[in-house]
């Protein structure tokens, strides 16, 4: 599959805005009507030029500064939404489309024998919310839903309470670290359990070591038979290519200008996060549904450039398997 012009990196490096995120890695991207959309199982095959580029990038920023882009995280997420206010991303009403189960028509069904029956949902945890640019589509498309909207970034939730379509009968926001032991379950209310939580574009953004954590304090609030839809930036997507020497943290894990962070994911590593057992046990937290890459091509009308673009797209369930930590 062919579809990046050649020279294409030289063009695009005028498009790139003044905050440091790659207007073509979030700002064009992921609601839009395009001309071209594929899913499959095998990774985009690379040019030869792309090839050579993450070839020849194989330093890494300095442990100092990987240690402080570490540190820093919350700090620079939430000077990007004070940069941006709500004004940056796009409303993601695609999610209807890929998840239907979010739907308000969605009917309820018996899954197939590995599977626990599906219930409608009618309790969601969205991860990651920012400003609001799913919640709010969400709530307005499905009347019988109430969705807990939390983000790592204060500025983000300052910004979606001040919206006035904020109603704490369909919503709560509220600050979490999903990555801290207990601290997404504390958040809810004694005993909760939600029927979804979504992970969109957030995995990406937290740091590798952490991303298992993540999904074991998901587990918690989750009921059995629960979903975890997940969409985020797959391996050899444009973006990724786009990255210069002297953005590397690791092996696919690359540093923005403005300090913020991106991974890019394989299906295998994705699969790895939710469905490798707990530690020093044979218990499984989730098992797969869906797990694809979603091949798109994003056009720029004015460049005259077609932009290949690669995110993973998953839905994960919840087993009956017990878990819980203390601390």
């Amino acid at each position: 599959m062919s579809l990046l012009n050649q020279d294409l990196d030289t063009k695009l490096s005028l498009n790139e805005n003044k905050n440091g995120l790659e207007s073509l890695d979030i700002q064009i991207n992921e609601g839009e009507e395009v001309p071209f959309q594929d899913k499959g199982h095998k990774p985009r095959e690379l040019t030869e030029d792309e090839k050579l580029k993450l070839e020849s990038d194989q330093q890494l920023v300095s442990e100092f500064k990987r240690n402080k882009y570490e540190l820093d995280a919350k700090k620079n997420w939430d000077l990007f939404y004070r940069r941006n206010k709500a004004n940056f991303f796009k409303d993601r009403y695609w999610t209807f489309r890929e998840f239907d189960e979010l739907n308000e028509d969605h009917h309820s069904i018996e899954n197939d024998e590995s599977m626990t029956s599906q219930k409608p949902i009618k309790k969601l945890i969205e991860i990651g919310c920012g400003v609001g640019n799913f919640m709010y589509p969400l709530i307005k498309n499905n009347k019988h839903i109430f969705v807990y909207a939390c983000d790592f970034s204060t500025d983000a939730i300052q910004l979606l309470k001040s919206n006035p379509d904020y109603d704490t009968n369909r919503c709560l926001g509220f600050v979490c670290d999903i990555t801290k032991e207990n601290y997404l379950k504390e958040c809810l209310p004694e005993n909760e359990l939600v029927d979804a939580v979504t992970l969109i574009f957030v995995l990406s953004a937290i740091h590798p070591d952490k991303m298992r954590k993540a999904a074991e304090n998901i587990a918690q609030v989750l009921r059995p038979g629960g979903i975890v839809f997940v969409r985020d930036y797959g391996i050899y997507d444009h973006s990724m290519i786009r990255f210069e020497k002297g953005h590397k943290l690791d092996e696919k894990f690359y540093v923005r200008q403005d300090g913020t962070r991106t991974f890019f994911f394989s299906l295998e590593e994705i699969e790895n996060i939710f469905l490798k057992p707990v530690e020093n046990s044979d218990v499984k937290l989730f098992e797969k549904s869906i797990n694809e890459y979603v091949f798109r091509e994003t056009v720029n009308v004015k460049e005259n450039l077609r932009v290949p673009r690669v995110f993973i797209q998953s839905k994960f369930i919840r087993t009956n398997s017990h878990f819980s930590r203390t601390c």
